[in-house]
This record gives C-alpha cells, sequence and structure tokens, in this order.
C-alpha cells in the first residue's frame, strides 16, 4: 500500500473523524471506504454513459428504437414478478 498525503480542511476532518468514531472505525479507515466509495461510483457512472452513447449510436446505424411506453410496462410488469414478452425494435425512422 502507498502512503498518500491528503489535506483536508479542518471542519472536514472533525467530520470525518467524528463518523468514523460512531461506526466504531479510525478515521485512515473511513476516507479509505469513502474514496473507494467515490471511485467505484465514478466508474459505474462512466460505463454507464459508455454503454448508452454505444446503444445511441446502434439506434441512428440500425434506424431502429423500442418504444418508451412498451419498455416501461415490460419493466413493471418485471418488478411486479411476470414474465412479460420483451418490447420488439421498431423503425423509427419515416
Amino acid at each position: 500500500m502507498t502512503t498518500t498525503s491528503l489535506k483536508l480542511p479542518a471542519e472536514l476532518k472533525q467530520r470525518a473523524a467524528a463518523i468514523a468514531q460512531r461506526a466504531g472505525i479510525t478515521p485512515h479507515a473511513f476516507m479509505v471506504s469513502a474514496i473507494e466509495q467515490a471511485a467505484s461510483a465514478a466508474e459505474q457512472r462512466a460505463a454507464f454513459v459508455e454503454t448508452a452513447l454505444a446503444a445511441r449510436e446502434e439506434m441512428r446505424r440500425t434506424g431502429k428504437g423500442y418504444d418508451a411506453e412498451e419498455v416501461h410496462a415490460y419493466i413493471k410488469a418485471r418488478i411486479a414478478g411476470t414474465k412479460p414478452a420483451k418490447p420488439k425494435a421498431r423503425s423509427w425512422r419515416g
């Protein structure tokens, strides 16, 4: 493990220390966990955006997409525990 020096405003350092104490961990462990969570969230967001951009490009290339109302109904039915038919891609070009 490498060592990194981190300068924090006094108020933030106190808040982190107080939260860590309540959680029964060290301020260091709290900060490592917070940075890990932030890094994971940033990576997930980047992957989501990359997937969305790829889907957009495929839609533009093929001229096919999904009706939002059909997708929403499909998701709601899945959440309700049923096994609905998947929406079908349709041409959106005139």
